[in-house]
């Protein structure tokens, strides 16, 4: 029995397979209409969740199938893979990034309100961390949180939040101690959409990412019992930085994943295209092109492997998860690039995959913090400053 990851190799095919075929039959007659909507369908989160793919990871008992780490990464390769990055980021959020906040650092209580419907797909969860002045530098926000008895009144602004249209809790970093230095004086707040002083904003025009619904947040005189803090008051950058470098291998899972399909529709096209008498494929430049994007994606396949199984021993740090980041994120651009430019033409016709894959791949390098400060930690982690 051949094992990957400490799992039955076998299993992982078969539960791959089980992603693919629901793609092919659920999202992919309907996928260019939501592109142009601008959002999936909310009912789409229900399917997932039938299906067991949202939460897969999380213990029976919050209401999840307590299935290994990496059957929840395959869901978000998968998608990604077959050129729905959209939705392998909606659900990379929902599953693999807040599931696990709410997981590692919430009460008793907190786990059995949220978690269970969040299996299901009842629950849509967003992250509330970037701000009109406040992105890659999160020490900068200023969605402010004020103590009053047993209570908090929280007012403020997010921005570029994935899922924003269609969540029901946003798990949302608050300024609550104004006096506090850089990153100390942060707090993580669980903010339920109904109730009063929470308020949408509108699904922001992307350049990619169509269906991937993406907003602005409003707090306004929004009043949360202490019951709704995550983890301890003042507390929450340390959370954040605890649970970045999960974030970021799920970002590198989609980057490689994504290059990974790239490629197999562009070995395809160039197989089929004909230019002077015989196939594109012949042309010593297209070999050459593609064997170099296959080895560069080999590679960063290879580093994703050995960040899981760091992760599964518990020892991805932060500088390496960085370095994932940059280097798989990196190439997911270049090449995208490098495949458009070999269907020619074609590639800049929005019919094509590719095109798709071209305008969506270029947020990866973005969030989750950008490339410039993966290398600012890397560089600090060399040099010690």
């Amino acid at each position: 029995m051949k094992v990957q990851f400490g799992v039955d190799a076998t299993e992982i095919a078969l539960f791959r397979d089980t992603v693919r075929k629901f793609a092919e039959r659920e999202i992919s007659p309907h996928f260019a209409q939501w592109e142009r909507d601008g959002i999936f369908p909310r009912e789409l989160w229900h399917k997932l969740g039938q299906e067991g793919f949202l939460c897969p990871d999380i213990p029976e008992a919050y209401g999840g199938i307590g299935a290994p780490f990496v059957y929840a990464n395959l869901v978000t390769e998968e998608l990604s893979r077959l050129g729905f990055a959209s939705i392998a980021v909606g659900t990379n959020v929902h599953s693999n990034i807040c599931a696990h906040y709410i997981l590692n650092n919430g009460t008793e209580a907190q786990k059995q309100t949220y978690l269970p419907k969040m299996t299901t797909g009842e629950c849509v969860v967003a992250i509330g961390m970037t701000e009109p002045g406040a992105g890659s530098d999160l020490q900068g926000i200023r969605t402010a949180g004020r103590q009053e008895g047993d209570t908090w009144t929280i007012d403020g602004q997010k921005t570029f939040i994935s899922n924003g249209q269609h969540c029901d809790m946003c798990i949302t970093a608050v300024r609550t101690d104004p006096n506090a230095k850089g990153s100390k004086g942060t707090t993580m707040f669980l903010l339920d959409a109904t109730a009063p002083g929470f308020q949408r904003g509108r699904n922001l025009e992307k350049i990619g990412l169509h269906s991937a619904d993406t907003s602005e947040l409003f707090f306004e005189n929004m009043r949360v019992n202490c019951d709704k803090i995550l983890g301890e008051l003042n507390r929450g950058f340390l959370i954040l930085m605890h649970e970045l470098p999960r974030e970021r291998l799920g970002i590198a899972a989609q980057a490689v994943a994504a290059a990974e399909g790239a490629l197999a529709w562009t070995v395809d096209y160039v197989n089929e295209r004909r230019a002077f008498g015989q196939p594109v494929s012949a042309f010593q430049n297209t070999r050459f092109q593609v064997a170099d994007m296959q080895t560069k994606t080999r590679a960063g396949r290879a580093f994703v492997n050995e960040c899981v199984d760091l992760f599964l021993a518990g020892e991805l740090d932060a500088d390496t998860a960085a370095m994932l980041k940059l280097f798989t994120t990196e190439l997911q651009d270049e090449v995208v690039d490098g495949c458009l430019q070999l269907f020619g033409g074609y590639g800049y016709m929005t019919e094509y995959p590719i095109a798709r894959a071209y305008v969506d791949s270029r947020i990866q390098r973005i969030y989750g913090g950008t490339s410039e400060i993966m290398k600012e930690i890397i560089g600090r982690s060399i040099f010690g400053r």
